[in-house]
């Protein structure tokens, strides 16, 4: 057994100088070396009660899989991270660990918890680097699945089913696979590269992508189950965003979040080449607290912007965004102009943004969330000189495939209602998960329905034949 580290401090992440990562996209952590992830391992405590994995959407046997590492067995900590995880190289770089698992890490009640993350991050990386093993065939048990949604939640599930023996197709919208992992988690947080491995392990195994087929228009649900489907797994997002209603939004230098990422990421709008470029701006305003809200942020630094603003309603201890990409829009310069609240965008006389009007705001009761509800302070109203406006306020599921689908229900917001954590949808033989169901969410959380929807589907396959 390797000797423990009993150091109450958690070893830093390298990472790129924020004043020459704010100009480039190249992942900004760099990565734990081997020596810095057999030191972090040796921290683990390896807790019989394992309060970690309770808190792991997918659950991950985290101190077994950590114990490998910290005695330099890494084939066998990858091993144990593959038998619950589809995705590690991308969980280990965007999961929110610091509440999940981290969180419930007992290290962290007297002092910092044991790096979870960057020790999946670098046990997935040292396993793609080093090893030349292909994945192998699963036996063929004479069924067939469709997924619509080339996203967490649909590749997750793909995977799971693919290794139960199961014939998978995916169907996908966009022209590539990835969903959410590609059009809206940039390159300096998440390589493609990396996603475009863990989409090529699961082709490995039998799982099959198509592209460019949008569900509702190419083909309906009901044409998957003729087409020999028993099962529809439904992991198709939530990617219409949504705009606050207030005068301006039609301006010419308005964006959604949404489209802003989907244009830098999946169409690389920032390479001089590119065929749909961006707008180059000298001043910016995200407005938004979310993880979206500082992708956006970070993403027009990185464009060119001189200034970038994250406007948003409630103050720094508020964000919802996780606080080390908070942390990293700071140092990159990234302006937080919190406790504000914009009113309405301001054109010039060609129609292009040339500015925004925003509202102080303090914060007064709690609301049903329990975060205090901000409450406009009267006659604080202030402009902002900017070029480009970024909403960043949420999104919902496409009414596309709950419009062509009869008797799927949904909620109010358009969410695909599920029976429990199964995914079990008002359709028999339907299932669904991840933000289509959730509305935006986080990736594990999508993997976690994704992974809970694949065993409930074997057993109701299973159950009629």
């Amino acid at each position: 057994m390797a000797q423990r580290n009993m150091s109450n401090v958690k070893c830093p992440m390298p990472s790129q100088d924020p004043k020459v990562r704010a100009r480039n996209f190249d992942e900004v952590a760099t990565g734990y070396t081997y020596e810095m992830a057999v030191d972090e391992a040796r921290r683990c405590l390896n807790c019989k009660n394992k309060p970690c994995v309770g808190a792991c959407p997918v659950a991950i046997d985290i101190p077994a899989f950590i114990e490998r590492v910290a005695n330099e067995d890494m084939d066998g900590a990858f091993e144990i991270i593959s038998r619950s995880s589809a995705l590690p190289a991308v969980c280990g770089r965007v999961c929110p660990q610091e509440n999940q698992c981290e969180g419930k890490c007992v290290r962290g009640i007297k002092g910092e918890s044991v790096g979870i993350g960057r020790l999946e991050r670098f046990v997935a990386d040292w396993h793609r680097e080093h090893s030349d093993e292909t994945p192998e065939m699963p036996k063929s048990n004479g069924h067939k699945v469709a997924i619509i949604g080339a996203g967490p939640s649909g590749l997750t599930a793909a995977g799971d089913l693919a290794k139960m023996g199961y014939k998978v197709t995916v169907y996908e919208a966009l022209h590539t696979a990835g969903g959410v992992l590609v059009y809206g988690i940039p390159e300096f947080r998440l390589p493609k590269s990396i996603v475009q491995k863990e989409i090529d392990n699961l082709k490995a195994i039998g799982v099959d992508i198509e592209t460019n087929m949008v569900i509702g228009k190419v083909l309906t649900v009901d044409e998957l189950f003729e087409m020999g489907n028993e099962a529809v797994f439904i992991g198709s997002g939530a990617g219409l965003p949504r705009f606050m209603n207030i005068p301006g939004e039609s301006l010419k230098g308005v964006y959604s979040a949404n489209e802003y990422l989907t244009r830098v990421n999946l169409m690389k709008a920032y390479r001089p080449d590119s065929k749909t470029p961006i707008k180059k701006s000298a001043k910016v305003a995200v407005v938004g607290g979310g993880n979206v809200a500082m992708d956006a942020a970070r993403s027009a630094m990185r464009l060119g912007a001189d200034t970038v603003y994250i406007v948003y309603r409630r103050g720094m201890e508020e964000l919802p965004a996780r606080k080390e990409e908070v942390e990293h829009a700071m140092e990159e310069g990234i302006i937080f102009k919190t406790l504000n609240n914009p009113v309405e965008i301001l054109g010039d006389e060609n129609g292009f943004v040339r500015g925004i009007r925003c509202i102080e705001m303090e914060l007064g009761e709690p609301d049903a969330s329990g975060r205090r509800r901000p409450v406009e302070k009267p006659g604080s109203e202030f402009e902002l000189e900017v070029d480009t406006v970024i909403m960043s306020i949420g999104t919902s599921p496409n009414p596309l495939i709950r419009s062509t689908t009869p008797g799927l229900e949904t909620n109010r917001h358009g969410c695909i209602i599920t029976n429990g954590d199964d995914g079990l949808t008002s359709r028999e033989g339907v299932y669904a998960g991840g933000d289509a169901v959730t509305g935006a969410a986080t990736v594990i959380l999508a993997m976690g329905a994704g992974k809970n929807a694949a065993k409930a589907i074997d057993e109701y396959i299973k159950s009629k034949n």
